[in-house]
């Protein structure tokens, strides 16, 4: 029974070492490109949703939210992006990101 376990032990490190190389490969992942853009803007969220929001997806997400959501709703959704998802937000960039959101894809939209 010692011989066997001995045995089994170094068989499943022979096999170890052997598949290590392939193991160990390195895996790259090629992401399309963007085709959707975030809409340019002079707000001061602008430039800090593109440092923070696109940064984990695409700008085409904004597009697939309602047009008429007030700015309650990208408050909640931006505040669930860094509690849900741990997306890295300063709190103090939030006010200035929701700002941006709903006046350029939320109900604050100019007509």
């Amino acid at each position: 029974m010692k011989n066997t376990k001995a045995l089994l032990t170094a068989s499943l490190l022979s096999l170890t070492l052997i598949n290590a190389p392939t193991m160990a490969a390195v895996k790259t992942i090629v992401l399309p490109p963007d085709g959707v853009q975030l809409k340019p803007s002079p707000l001061p969220g602008y430039v800090k949703a593109q440092g923070n929001c696109v940064a984990c997806h695409s700008a085409e997400y904004m597009l697939y939210q309602p047009p008429t959501a007030p700015r309650a709703y990208w408050d909640t959704m931006v505040k669930r992006m860094k509690a849900v998802f741990k997306a890295p937000l300063n709190d103090a960039d939030i006010p200035e990101i929701v700002d941006y959101l709903a006046k350029t894809y939320g109900n604050e939209q100019p007509k």
